[in-house]
């Protein structure tokens, strides 16, 4: 039977910033900001796999008669976020300070053929912050001992281990670079190395290492550094709240937390590019304003007989040259009868 990979976490849409892309672009922005409901448990093995009319594009069908579309596991293998910095031991390998990242960048977290499942629809116990002086760069989630414990998207795993205060830990790296942390599980049921789809399981819920009582320790991080889970998941309904995270450098301040407030998310939805739109926009409405505002100011005078531009001027309260610079003329100009002048 043939071994499963995920597939890579490429967005629907074209990133292309050229105008004639604005209304993929436009698209992109909606389709980022659906939420995902999450999939159920796959307590059940895959038992097959099919070909479809896309090469790079397999349908795993699964023991209980369920299926899913994947992308073809060479794409995924040949990824270099599954290579570089890689370690099987060390927690963070990437040995960055939150500072080099970027102050603002996106990451898509699901497409079209990508799933997830919530770790589990409860309220939090322990939210992301400073706890007793101590810095907690997760969150935790009621998880009694034994119980199931889900992957929460495609990856691979790249830490399974008894590690300290963590206690037997799984980490899993995604293909958009994000990992995902589950602490003090009581089992382990996956190896570093192995591929995962969201929903399989991983290991049971439990209380090792630093822990007062069963519960799940669950960690996002993005190239080593932590950020609060609630960002990208709404535990308490189970709901992906974005298939884009728009991600901003503060936070990864240890006392950031995720606070909901509709306004404040539009504007960091928003990227570089669309307010570059925004601002184009807002300048073409301006230029329009003023161009209209000119129109309806503009006064135009027809040459009679007699007419001097010296006369023309004083009748409308401007001068001479401010007439020829209107009408592209010369103050030696002779005036045609019948002939329009812009005087305004």
């Amino acid at each position: 039977m043939k071994k499963i990979l995920p597939i890579l976490l490429l967005p629907l849409l074209s990133l292309s910033l050229h105008a004639q892309d604005r209304e993929a672009d436009s698209l992109r922005h909606v389709f980022g900001r659906q939420t995902v409901t999450s999939v159920k448990n796959r307590a059940t093995p895959y038992a097959d796999t099919l070909d479809t009319g896309n090469s790079s594009v397999k349908v795993v069908l699964y023991n209980n008669g369920t299926y899913r579309y994947v992308k073809d596991p060479k794409l995924v293998a040949a990824d270099s976020t599954f290579t570089e910095y890689w370690s099987t031991t060390t927690v963070n390998p990437y040995k960055e300070e939150p500072d080099a990242l970027p102050d603002r960048f996106s990451l898509w977290i699901v497409d079209t053929l990508d799933s997830y499942c919530c770790p589990n629809v409860v309220k939090p116990r322990s939210l992301y912050g400073y706890r007793h002086g101590r810095r907690h760069q997760g969150i935790d989630l009621p998880y009694p001992t034994g119980t199931p414990v889900p992957a929460t998207f495609d990856g691979r795993v790249r830490i399974s281990d008894y590690v300290g205060g963590y206690g037997n830990l799984v980490v899993i790296r995604h293909a958009n670079g994000l990992e995902t942390f589950y602490g003090h599980l009581s089992k382990r049921s996956v190896q570093a190395g192995d591929w995962v789809n969201a929903g399989d399981i991983i290991g049971l819920g439990g209380s090792t290492g630093r822990s007062t009582g069963p519960h799940l320790h669950f960690e996002t991080r993005y190239r080593g550094a932590a950020f609060d889970p609630s960002w990208l998941i709404d535990f308490e309904t189970g709901t992906l709240r974005h298939r884009l995270l728009k991600i901003r450098s503060w936070y990864f301040n240890p006392n950031q937390r995720y606070v909901q407030n509709v306004d404040d998310e539009d504007e960091i939805f928003r990227t570089d590019e669309e307010d570059r739109l925004l601002a184009e926009e807002q300048a073409k409405k301006e230029a329009a304003a003023r161009a209209a505002a000119e129109a309806a100011a503009m006064r135009y005078h027809t040459v009679r007989s007699g007419d001097t531009l010296y006369s023309i001027a004083r009748k409308y309260g401007t001068t001479v040259k401010r007439i020829c610079q209107l009408n592209g003329i010369k103050e030696t100009t002779v005036l045609q009868v019948g002939k329009r002048l812009r005087v305004r």
